[in-house]
């Protein structure tokens, strides 16, 4: 196991920063094993971190940080099953590209690709979807390092209390060293991207709701303007768009002026209000169709930070509403689209769609832009309604209140207190979160 001699860790948005006692990056599952017990001898903690692409402090490591990138093999891929194992350190951009050699995909992803599996995962990473769910329904197996240093395999037959809290579980029952996923063949997805007003959006959000496998929007505060986004999938052919269209839209106008645009909002707030107007204009109508994946991701390189809330999905329109009166009644200058996304039940303990079929709202300020009264505004409303928050976006909510959203909350912590009894798992984060 090679040592690292920078201490030094951050996340990606620069809003976590950490400098463990020791860094290792193991790179076999035994190794891992043997990283916890000598924790354990030395009366430390241990986390392995992906790629921190949480805005919580759910990945920082007081202890031992045990780096993910000598995780990355791909253990078995069995076309005729769809069942897929790879490490827990694969990058998913790396997972989408094999999964495309083979013939497979993952029915439905979130919108970037950078994290590791294991990191999207005990996040419950989600994205958007009429019948398909997210990242926590879409795995059949995991391979965990328990805190006494045992590895111990769970699915829905074997250790299925542990399967069900650790697919989205933050790290806290066990180190993360494998998954296997449960794919499907591969498939082209048509892009349909329509600018619309926010009265009509509202108006038809039940229709584009039923009529779509993946639906979502996003609005521009400030603005009439919201962005509709329609994925369906279609036999072909396949019909990218044009590679310099994809530079055009994707990369200069969503990333190289988008971040341009934010620090000249974040120097001169009043003009906000003025630069969504233009925003909501420039990103016009488009469609297309390409592999699943590609439609699925988006590059991001405008660094932010975001909160995102899962309300049940018959509350979404009055959310909707008393948020924007709130951006009435306050003083704020808010420059990155609200991101609105749905998602069907899952079954997975801590997914935030569990047992209810949940709507996403999600927030985002650049990274260099205060976020707390926009947050906590915003919050107010979610929890108004029992939302519960992504696990990887910034909230203030701890156990007392995690407790009354989610049902298997009390199961979670006796399972963690079970397993891991000294805590070893345990960072600042999780004591909040899970009660200690």
């Amino acid at each position: 196991m090679s040592p690292v001699t920078n201490r030094t860790w951050q996340n990606w948005a620069g809003n976590q920063q950490a400098t463990p006692r020791r860094v290792q990056t193991p790179g076999t599952t035994d190794e891992v094993a043997a990283a916890v017990r000598a924790a354990a001898d030395d009366g430390l903690t241990v986390r392995m971190p992906g790629t921190g692409h949480s805005f919580t402090g759910a990945a920082v490591a007081e202890g031992v940080l045990l780096r993910p990138t000598g995780l990355t093999a791909v253990r078995s891929v069995d076309t005729a099953s769809g069942l897929v194992t790879v490490e827990a350190g694969l990058p998913l951009h790396a997972l989408n590209r094999l999964l495309d050699e083979h013939g497979l995909a993952l029915a439905n992803m979130g919108d970037i690709q950078e994290q590791t599996v294991a990191g999207a995962l005990q996040t419950a990473t989600h994205g958007t979807g009429r019948d398909s769910a997210g990242l926590a329904s879409q795995v059949v197996a995991l391979e965990l390092v328990l805190a006494d240093g045992t590895v111990v395999t769970c699915s829905r037959k074997e250790r299925p209390d542990l399967f069900d809290a650790a697919r989205a579980g933050l790290g806290a029952f066990g180190i993360v060293t494998a998954v296997t996923w449960q794919t499907i063949p591969a498939f082209l997805l048509h892009a349909r991207e329509v600018p619309m007003r926010w009265d009509e959006v509202l108006a038809r959000l039940d229709e584009f709701d039923t009529a779509n496998e993946h639906f979502e929007f996003y609005w521009f505060p400030h603005t009439e303007g919201c962005l509709t986004k329609r994925n369906n999938r279609v036999e072909g052919p396949a019909e990218p768009l044009p590679r310099f269209k994809h530079w055009l839209d994707d990369r200069f106008l969503s990333n190289t002026v988008f971040g341009a645009v934010n620090q000249v909002t974040h120097l001169v707030p009043a003009t906000t209000p003025f630069v969504n107007g233009i925003s909501a204009k420039a990103l016009g109508a488009r469609t297309y169709t390409d592999t699943s994946y590609k439609v699925f991701t988006s590059p991001r390189t405008v660094r932010f930070k975001e909160q995102e809330y899962a309300i049940p999905r018959e509350e979404l329109v009055p959310a909707l509403r008393e948020l924007r009166s709130l951006f009435a009644r306050k003083d704020w200058r808010i420059s990155f689209p609200i991101e609105v996304r749905v998602l069907p039940q899952e079954d997975a303990w801590l997914s935030m769609a569990h047992g209810r079929h949940s709507a996403f709202i999600a927030v985002h300020v650049f990274h260099r832009d205060s976020h707390h009264e926009y947050f906590r505004g915003v919050e107010d409303i979610m929890t108004a309604l029992n939302g519960r928050p992504h696990w990887g976006k910034l909230h203030t909510r701890d156990a007392a209140y995690l407790e009354k959203v989610y049902s298997r909350f009390g199961d979670v912590q006796a399972l963690r207190d079970e397993l891991d009894p000294d805590r070893r798992f345990a960072n600042p984060y999780t004591r909040r979160v899970f009660g200690d």
